[in-house]
């Protein structure tokens, strides 16, 4: 018996670390923008990982796509973690 099709996975955190600056700029996380019908429509980045948004990893993925069409996509380093990282 499979508990996944019950539960959805829902423990991921999206990460993103600034590439220059040493270690001085604290990372940032990521809060899903989305339209009152659940569509996705952006993400802001955040410094509270509190009010960061929990989301599956294939949510974390589409929020990772997202930004790395971003111009500055270059300058960071954007990754999944798990709530407890």
């Amino acid at each position: 018996m499979n508990d996944n099709m019950d539960s959805i996975d829902q423990r991921y955190l999206v990460q993103q670390n600034k590439t220059s600056g040493g270690d001085k700029a604290p990372p940032v996380f990521a809060k899903v923008m989305r339209s009152k019908e659940g569509v996705f429509e952006g993400v802001s980045f955040i410094k509270n990982k509190e009010k960061a948004t929990i989301m599956t990893v294939a949510q974390a993925q589409e929020v990772i796509a997202w930004a790395a069409k971003k111009k500055a996509a270059h300058e960071y380093v954007t990754k999944i973690i798990c709530v407890g990282q």
